[in-house]
């Protein structure tokens, strides 16, 4: 039983340790689709529980093993906030951590219970998934235990929010045919407009999925995210299966297609050719483009007026 994994190398966190709070089976309270776990009765609380003492020994002896850790990922084969000690736990590991930060990644299924905000608190950055915006799709793709309403999800997260000062990642994973609709797209941007998330993640299935469900191109999530607000922070997670070639921008393209959408170096390296490139160095060193950062990672923007006042 390993409750400890890893250490896995992260361009965003650093050199990361995983905390499995559900080592021995899955414990959900969704059944999604796109789960790369075997198919499994979705349930409201674990039937299996190990004790923080278990865990705690676990890290402890990662840590002396491991010096060097940038981040605690806590994670479950499952939902780590069905873990019913979990803000306890989070007590616990903040006493032998150090300057190490943590990281939780969560459905939100259940983010309207007090006691699980106030164990979201103690993290540094939250991290959460939000598929669906509406009660159809998320009993169709993520396949919700009865009880789970969408709206309280939302409803959850933004009461969260209004606690929570570090970073919040929402990660929404498309799958074709399910919730990359335009009406369900449209919903969850004008949701997302009232949270205002630190980050959106948008990806696809990159992994051997549960069920037979289909996974979207890279320029099929690039379409999605143009959907979204500009000012909507976006970050496409996945750049599996690029069909097409790296095209030229002329310098108005690369304007153009920056004010609508915010890019990620690794956006660069996919859509722009090396000629586009170069114009796109020459926007920067202009000051009419800037880079901004985001939860670890960094985007180019628009150079805002006001910046060019104070300059």
């Amino acid at each position: 039983m390993n409750i400890i994994f890893g250490p896995v190398n992260s361009r965003r966190f650093g050199k990361s340790l995983g905390i499995d709070l559900s080592p021995s089976k899955k414990q959900c309270n969704f059944d999604c689709l796109y789960c790369e776990l075997d198919p499994a009765k979705t349930v409201d609380s674990y039937e299996d529980v190990i004790s923080i003492e278990e865990i705690i020994e676990a890290l402890t002896i990662a840590l002396k093993k491991y010096q060097d850790i940038d981040a605690l990922t806590v994670t479950a084969n499952g939902e780590p906030t069905l873990y019913p000690y979990l803000l306890e736990l989070m007590d616990e590991i903040d006493k032998i951590k150090g300057s190490i930060k943590t990281l939780i990644l969560s459905n939100g299924a259940n983010i309207h219970e007090n006691k699980i905000q106030q164990a979201l608190l103690k993290f540094d950055t939250v991290k959460l998934s939000l598929d669906c915006a509406s009660k159809r799709c998320l009993k169709r793709l993520d396949r919700s235990h009865d009880g789970i309403d969408v709206e309280m999800i939302k409803e959850g997260m933004l009461s969260f929010k209004t606690q929570f000062q570090n970073p919040l990642i929402v990660e929404i994973l498309i799958v074709k045919g399910i919730n990359d609709s335009d009406a369900e797209i449209e919903a969850l941007n004008a949701y997302l407009l009232i949270l205002k998330p630190t980050r959106i993640d948008i990806g696809t299935i990159d992994r051997p999925p549960a069920y037979k469900v289909e996974a979207l191109s890279y320029e099929e999530l690039r379409e999605i995210s143009l959907k979204f607000d500009s000012s909507l922070s976006i970050y496409i997670a996945s750049r599996k299966k690029v069909e097409k070639k790296p095209s030229s921008y002329s310098r108005e393209d690369i304007l153009e297609t920056i004010r609508k959408r915010p890019l990620t170096q690794e956006d660069i390296d996919v859509l722009f050719d090396s000629k586009s490139k170069d114009k796109l160095k020459v926007l920067v060193n202009e000051k009419e483009i800037q880079i901004a950062s985001s939860s670890e990672y960094d985007f180019f923007i628009r150079y805002h007026e006001e910046n060019t006042k104070k300059a």
